[in-house]
C-alpha cells in the first residue's frame, strides 16, 4: 500500500532533519502543524484530499504574503515565502492544463443546466471537488463567470 500524503510529508520532514536542511524542515513543520491543528479542531484524521485543501490554503496565504512583502520592500521575507511555496507545491496533485479546466467548466455548466450568472453557485459546487488543489479556484471562478455572462 502506498503512503498517505500525510505520511509522505512526515517522512520528508525526517529526511530534512537528517540532512540538516533547516529551511525545508521549517516549511514541513509548518505544514504538519497546520494539518494536526485541523485534525484536532475537527476531531478527524484528514484524508489526502483534506490535506491538499490545507496545503492549498497555505499556498494562498504565502502568495498574499509575498505581495505584501514585495510592496514593503522586504525581498528577503518574500524569498522565504517563495521557498515555502516550492516545498508545499511538491505535495499538490498535478495541475490541470487550461484546456482541461475549460473542458471541466463546460461540462459543469452543461450538467447543472446553468443559464446565467445567477447559476454560478451551482456550477462552482460541481467544480470545486473536482478541481480543488489542481487549479487556481479564483481563475476557475472568473472563467465560469465569463462563460455564464456571455451566454
Amino acid at each position: 500500500m502506498s503512503m498517505s500524503l500525510k505520511e509522505r510529508i512526515s517522512e520528508d520532514m525526517k529526511s530534512a532533519m537528517r540532512s540538516k536542511d533547516a529551511a525545508r524542515l521549517s516549511a514541513l513543520r509548518l505544514l504538519l502543524a497546520a494539518i494536526k491543528q485541523r485534525e484536532v479542531d475537527e476531531r478527524i484524521t484528514l484524508s489526502d484530499s483534506d490535506v491538499v485543501a490545507v496545503i492549498d490554503r497555505m499556498l494562498k496565504q504565502r502568495r498574499d504574503s509575498i505581495a505584501q512583502y514585495e510592496q514593503a520592500g522586504r525581498q528577503d521575507l518574500a524569498d522565504a515565502e517563495k521557498f515555502e511555496i516550492g516545498v508545499l507545491q511538491e505535495y499538490m496533485p498535478q495541475a490541470l492544463s487550461v484546456e482541461e479546466i475549460e473542458a471541466a467548466v463546460s461540462a459543469a455548466i452543461t450538467s447543472s443546466g446553468a443559464s446565467g450568472a445567477q447559476d454560478m453557485g451551482k456550477v462552482m459546487t460541481l467544480l470545486k471537488p473536482a478541481l480543488a488543489g489542481r487549479a487556481d479556484m479564483a481563475k476557475v471562478s472568473a472563467l465560469v463567470k465569463t462563460r455564464l455572462t456571455a451566454s
